[in-house]
C-alpha cells in the first residue's frame, strides 16, 4: 500500500490514532467526535449542532452519541438555575476518561491519562490535555447519560460493599430493562426495575459483567413465571457475587462497551428496543413473529381471492356453453 502525505501548514487538527481505528466507533461517532475536536477554543456548538453540520441523521446522531458517551469520550451534566429552567452541559475528550476524570476535568484539574496499549501509538507516551467543555443553555437530552464507572467505584476507596453508586444503580436499571424486553417471561414494570436496580448494580460493584447478569439471571427459567420481580429478585440475593480481594482489583483502561453486540430494532416502537441479533437480523423476535404472522394471514387472503375469482370463470365458461 502505497501512501502519499504532506503535511498541512494551517487548518489542521491532531488527532489520536486512538480515535481514527478505534474499532467499536462507527464511522458517524468517529466524525462527530473529530468535528467537534476541531473546533476553536471557546467555540459553543453543541452536538446535535455538529451532527446537522455534518449531515448525519437523527437515528444515526442517536447511536453515535450512545457510542462516544459509553467509551468515555463525550459527557453531559444537567443543572437548574434559580429561574427554575435546565440547562446541560456537554464536555468532549480526544482521550477515553472515566467520570471522576470528567469531573476532575470540568473543574479545571490537571488530569493525566496514561497511555493504552490497546492501539498502536506514535512517539513518547505523555500526559495528554483532555477536550474543551462547552455550555448548551436550555438544551434538551431525553435520556440520561450512561458512564462506565465500574472501574472507577472498584478501585475507589471510599466505596464500600452496600454503598453502590448512583451510576452503577443506573446501569443496573438499564440492564434490567434492557432483560425485560428481550425475555417475555421476565416482564417488569418501572417500578420493578426501579426496586431491582440497587441489587444489579452491587453485581456490577463486585465485578461482574452484563453478560455474567444476564445469563445467570436467565439460566433455567421455568415454563411459566408468576412473578417475574420475586424471582429476580431472589436470583439476585442468592447468585450475588462475592465481594473481590485487593488483589483481583486491577485497573481496567477502556473496557468495552458491554452492550456491544446488541443493535436497536428497525420496526415500529414507542422506545427504541435493543436485541442481540443472531444472523444479522434488523428486527427483533417479536417484530419478525408480527411480520411473519401478516404475511400468513395475506397469503391466505390472496388463495382465497384467486379461489373465487377460478370459480367465477368456471361460471361464466359454463354459461358461455349453454348459450
Amino acid at each position: 500500500m502505497l501512501r502519499h502525505v504532506i503535511a498541512p501548514v494551517r487548518f489542521f487538527s491532531q488527532v489520536p490514532n486512538e480515535i481514527i481505528r478505534h474499532p467499536r466507533l462507527s464511522a458517524n461517532a468517529v466524525r462527530l467526535l473529530l468535528w467537534q475536536l476541531s473546533l476553536p477554543q471557546g467555540a459553543d456548538q453543541p452536538l446535535w449542532e455538529t451532527a446537522e453540520r455534518a449531515r448525519i441523521g437523527k437515528r444515526s446522531f442517536t447511536l453515535a452519541k450512545r457510542q462516544l458517551v459509553a467509551e468515555g469520550y463525550v459527557f453531559e451534566w444537567k443543572s437548574q438555575d434559580e429561574g427554575g429552567q435546565w440547562s446541560t452541559t456537554q464536555m468532549v475528550s480526544n482521550v477515553c476518561l472515566t467520570a471522576e476524570e470528567a469531573v476532575a476535568a470540568r473543574a479545571g484539574l490537571p488530569v493525566v491519562v496514561p497511555p493504552t496499549d490497546v492501539f498502536p501509538t506514535v512517539g513518547e507516551p505523555k500526559a495528554r490535555s483532555v477536550g474543551r467543555s462547552q455550555d448548551n443553555t436550555g438544551a434538551k437530552t431525553d435520556h440520561p447519560p450512561t458512564r462506565r464507572v465500574a472501574e472507577v467505584a472498584l478501585r475507589s476507596a471510599e466505596v464500600t460493599p452496600g454503598q453502590v453508586p448512583a451510576a452503577l444503580v443506573e446501569r443496573g436499571a438499564q440492564a434490567l430493562a434492557a432483560l425485560s424486553h428481550t425475555e417475555r417471561r421476565l416482564r417488569l414494570t418501572g417500578s420493578d426495575v426501579r426496586a431491582l436496580a440497587p441489587l444489579a448494580g452491587e453485581w456490577l460493584l463486585r465485578g461482574a459483567t452484563l453478560r455474567d447478569l444476564r445469563d445467570d439471571l436467565t439460566a433455567g427459567l421455568p415454563e411459566r413465571v408468576h412473578s417475574a420481580a420475586g424471582l429476580l429478585r431472589d436470583r439476585l440475593l442468592r447468585k450475588m457475587p462475592e465481594v473481590p480481594s485487593f488483589a483481583d482489583q486491577e485497573p481496567v483502561t477502556c473496557a468495552a462497551p458491554r452492550a456491544a453486540d446488541m443493535r436497536e430494532c428497525q420496526g415500529e416502537h414507542t422506545q427504541p428496543r435493543l436485541f442481540t441479533p443472531v444472523a444479522g437480523e434488523r428486527l427483533c423476535p417479536a417484530c419478525r413473529q408480527d411480520r411473519a404472522e401478516a404475511a400468513q394471514d395475506a397469503s391466505g387472503a390472496i388463495q382465497a381471492t384467486l379461489r373465487g375469482a377460478a370459480a367465477v370463470r368456471a361460471v361464466l365458461r359454463g354459461g358461455g356453453v349453454a348459450g
